[in-house]
């Protein structure tokens, strides 16, 4: 979270940022009076949390200057929860990603294939601006909104996330 932190302290202040998959609302507290930082989860763990199917967050459209994924597309239907981030995303708004490399191997393959999350971000409405591989561990996407394109993509299928207990 701090590196997303740190991208969003170098914006306005001032800013409106959907945080989705937003645990304890790590961001909000980060960020403080900088942004205005509306965090939602599928569970509430505290009062900065708003518990909702995120796939459907209570914002209007075009009302957010950036949505923020920090290791948060879980499940089958995370291509879903991309889709209600352009629909609340201002005009070329920033779409901030960054998520386990190792999610991004095909069956069989031995090393990671971004091009085909990326060509569904794109078909979706998603332009990329940077992609951050300098970490072993992790993938960071800085994408901007431009325009609404089709939500069926052709998305390709996440592996689970393996973390090996230390």
């Amino acid at each position: 979270m701090d590196v997303a932190s740190k991208w969003l302290r170098s914006k306005p202040r001032g800013w409106v940022i959907a945080d989705f998959g937003c645990g304890e609302a790590q961001l909000a507290q980060e960020l403080g009076a900088h942004a205005t930082v509306h965090s939602f989860d599928l569970v509430s763990r505290n009062a900065r949390v708003t518990a909702c199917n995120m796939a459907a967050v209570p914002l209007a459209y075009a009302s957010c200057d950036a949505a923020v994924f920090s290791l948060a597309l879980m499940g089958v239907d995370y291509p879903s929860f991309l889709a209600e981030a352009l629909r609340v995303l201002k005009p070329k708004g920033w779409l901030w990603i960054a998520e386990v490399r190792s999610r991004f191997v095909p069956e069989g393959a031995d090393a990671e294939d971004f091009q085909p999350f990326i060509a569904a971000l794109a078909a979706l409405g998603f332009a990329l601006q940077k992609q951050d591989t300098a970490n072993r561990m992790f993938v960071v996407w800085q994408l901007r909104k431009a325009g609404d394109g089709a939500a069926e993509a052709g998305w390709p299928v996440l592996k689970p996330c393996l973390y090996k207990r230390r």
